[in-house]
């Protein structure tokens, strides 16, 4: 991997993170669509570690947020009580919602990363990200705030997130759309959708850490990830911006379209 396109990766990925339309398809299908010859011990350790800088955008843009969520929670261990306390209840539901993903990523790493390396799985899971979408749109009455979220909601929303360990399922997409399933508002599932990705984000960067140790000539492969790192970062703060301003105004239909496209072009190039 050389020092261009793992800045253009980064900067895919800053793009695609927080947009439904799957930054996972869009790291595999890139280096495909333009024949690059990646070491395929590099992709994998790749993928998840330049999503530390999407995850420094989030802490960025929602620091405001979290210091709330932890203001409530201080409250309630004070107190004793989360009566009154929606931030504090907001901060739980994050870490309920974090649980299925967690666990069921640990129980098929194995499966995953080799689906990294499949464009055609790509293109499969991309139908379902499409497919959650028009769904949510159809279906998702859109009538509550973070503040009426329950533990049903969590787990539901959690569960779409272990969905999405897959390259092509979106990550932003299925939980956002299991969130407008449970009523919420496109503005609150995308808001609690880009809070639930900070603590799975970290856990995924630690765990491939050992991962690292095993790539050969580390000290050469490093300024790569600092490249795809920091153009993920500054990209993804942008993303954040301007999907939380679109989503106000405008439905996920556009971009469940896309997704179709992009997962039949997948395919047929991959089959042909």
């Amino acid at each position: 991997m050389t020092f261009l396109q793992a800045v253009i990766l980064g900067i895919v990925q800053g793009i695609t993170e927080f947009l439904p339309i799957s930054s996972s398809a869009h790291l595999v299908l890139i280096p495909f669509f333009l024949n690059w010859q990646i070491n395929p011990d590099w992709v994998f350790p790749f993928d998840v570690l330049v999503q530390m800088g999407t995850l420094l955008a989030v802490l960025v843009y929602f620091w405001k947020d979290l210091l709330d969520i932890l203001k409530g929670i201080w409250l309630a261990i004070k107190t004793r009580s989360l009566k009154d306390n929606p931030d504090a209840w907001l901060g739980i539901w994050v870490v309920v919602a974090t649980i299925p993903a967690g666990l069921i990523g640990l129980l098929i790493k194995d499966q995953v990363e080799a689906a990294f390396n499949s464009p055609l799985a790509t293109g499969i899971f991309l139908l379902v990200t499409a497919a959650l979408l028009f769904v949510a749109e159809i279906l998702g009455k859109r009538t509550r705030d973070l503040e009426q979220m329950n533990w049903l909601d969590a787990v539901g929303v959690g569960f779409a997130q272990a969905l999405a360990i897959f390259p092509g399922v979106s990550r932003s997409g299925a939980t956002i759309s299991a969130g407008m399933l449970r009523s919420l508002k496109r503005p609150a599932a995308a808001r609690f959708s880009f809070l639930m990705s900070i603590p799975v984000f970290a856990a995924a960067a630690v765990l491939s850490i050992s991962d690292l140790a095993d790539i050969p000539n580390l000290s050469g492969f490093l300024p790569v990830l600092v490249a795809g790192f920091l153009a993920a970062a500054v990209i993804g703060y942008l993303s954040i911006r301007w999907l939380l301003a679109f989503i106000s105004k405008h439905s996920f239909k556009g971009l469940a379209v896309y997704c179709i496209a992009l997962a039949v072009l997948t395919i047929l190039v991959y089959v042909l």
